[in-house]
């Protein structure tokens, strides 16, 4: 069953984020939530069982979406980019800050401590600060290395 829910959110996921095209109706944050939604639901879908894992689901889907679509939906390639570099170049504890040119918001990123995650040892825990249109968003999280270099986000929520 866990697989299954996995399954179909990661294809929902990839459906989506084919569409986000500058052409197609799908925004960053619709990407962003979605994307946040599925990561959620399968951080949730390892907690509980029976009911308890189908209310886990639901509130990890929930809060993934509402982080996601906070800070996703003004974070472009270049901010992603950035958090990325400084995930993997930043020492435990040092802050990377920059501002985005484009839409004024700033952000810092401080990795927090070096952790494994589901078995892949290059990992960190993470906090972001954004100010975005003066309004100040913190999400914690983790996030690790995959193989081809790129850092994704295993997990998050907003503090």
């Amino acid at each position: 069953m866990k697989k299954l829910i996995s399954a179909l959110l990661l294809v929902c996921l990839g459906a989506l984020v084919g569409c986000a095209d500058p052409n197609s109706s799908v925004t960053k944050q619709d990407v962003g939530v979605i994307s946040g939604g599925v990561i959620g639901g399968l951080v949730g879908s390892r907690f509980g069982g029976g009911g308890g894992q189908i209310a886990a689901i639901a509130a990890g889907t929930l809060a993934g979406a509402f982080i996601g679509g906070s800070i996703g939906k003004n974070m472009d390639d270049t901010d992603r980019i950035k958090m990325s570099r400084s995930l993997e170049n930043n020492p435990v504890g040092k802050p990377a800050y920059w501002q985005n040119q484009k839409t004024g918001a700033t952000y810092t990123v401080t990795p927090v401590k070096n952790v494994s995650y589901d078995g892949n040892p290059y990992c960190r825990e993470y906090r972001t600060v954004a100010n975005i249109g003066g309004k100040r968003q913190q999400v914690y999280g983790t996030a690790c290395r995959h193989p081809d270099g790129a850092w994704k986000i295993q997990d998050s929520r907003e503090v």
